[in-house]
């Protein structure tokens, strides 16, 4: 009875109470909702983010719908916008253009994500020269100085993969947990083989007594270094690509890409945030020092939950180096 209570008046605050609240201060400010947000909230997610609530919230389906419609149509929807608030562009300039920001933000961000979305459900055809030679330009990348003496080989387990061939392991995340890969090997080449290096080297960790007295002299030694800092790059690889891709899907990722990406964000925003997602997890797993790859799943929660934390900041940008320009900041 308290849960339906507290909904009812909820229900009732948001349909009757904030609308007069709203036409109240607009009537007191001489400014609407979207123009008190724009002149008193610097732009980023902070100001993009108010303004897609606001739109979405709006009694207008006009407004509602201004949220998710095609880029090229962004110009003509400020206009109705600007006309259905009876703002006068030649006034409030500086309005427009705030605006129109915000929406190619938000409409790129859906776009994005039906762009990554059809990336995933596409399967890796080894029949498919484009795919084949992405494949092996992740190899080159990786493994410049070790020719891949064949197609089926075994020597894909040195790069992570489980078996022979390396297709069957894209079946999760389909071409993007592929193309993901390629663009941490190609574009951040020197970061990707020293994380590849380190999850195939060895540990050393300490030998009790008790287990020295159970085990030969060969078996004592091998087990000062049976444990790894341990996992499979390209296995791993595709499954933090799958953290990135709930990270988008869910809405998370909205924070990071309306502060660094200064219009749209795009399919690179993304896979530059996956080679961050990358780079930290391999740090934040040697920081964990689990004791083998069993713990994995442990692991990779702990460092979902600490993004999440991260990302409920709206000041946050996970890559600092890709800020957004100064067009957007003057804004």
């Amino acid at each position: 009875f308290a849960r339906m209570f507290v909904q009812v008046c909820l229900y009732f605050y948001c349909k009757c109470l904030w609308r007069c609240l709203k036409f109240v201060v607009r009537k007191l400010t001489g400014r609407c909702e979207l123009q008190r947000i724009c002149y008193s909230t610097k732009p980023g997610a902070a100001r993009t983010m108010k303004i897609e609530a606001s739109l979405k919230s709006s009694k207008s389906k006009r407004l509602q719908t201004s949220v998710s419609v095609h880029p090229d149509a962004i110009e003509k929807t400020i206009d109705d916008i600007m006309e259905l608030k009876r703002i006068n562009p030649d006034i409030n300039p500086q309005l427009g253009v705030s605006l129109q920001a915000c929406l190619l933000q938000i409409v790129g961000y859906r776009n994005l994500i039906a762009e990554v979305e059809k990336l995933r459900r596409e399967p890796y055809d080894s029949e498919n020269p484009q795919h084949e030679e992405m494949l092996l330009k992740l190899w080159k990348c990786l493994k410049p100085n070790s020719p891949l003496k064949a197609r089926i080989s075994k020597q894909w387990c040195e790069i992570g993969f489980q078996g022979d061939d390396p297709k069957t392991d894209f079946r999760g995340m389909g071409l993007l947990g592929l193309y993901n890969l390629v663009y941490f090997a190609e574009w951040d080449t020197e970061i990707a083989q020293q994380v590849l290096s380190d999850s195939l080297q060895p540990k050393y960790r300490e030998v009790t007594k008790k287990e020295i007295s159970q085990f030969s002299k060969a078996e004592w030694e091998k087990k000062k270094f049976d444990k790894a800092i341990g996992y499979s790059f390209a296995i791993v690889g595709i499954n933090i690509t799958d953290l990135a891709y709930n990270l988008l899907v869910s809405g998370a990722l909205k924070t990071h890409f309306y502060n660094v990406a200064p219009e749209a964000p795009t399919l690179t925003h993304f896979q530059q945030t996956f080679c961050y997602l990358m780079h930290e997890f391999h740090k934040f797993w040697i920081e964990e020092d689990p004791l083998d790859i069993m713990e994995f799943n442990r692991v990779r929660e702990k460092f979902h939950k600490r993004i999440l934390k991260q990302l409920q900041n709206p000041e946050m940008a996970l890559c600092p180096h890709f800020a957004a320009s100064e067009s957007l900041i003057n804004m």
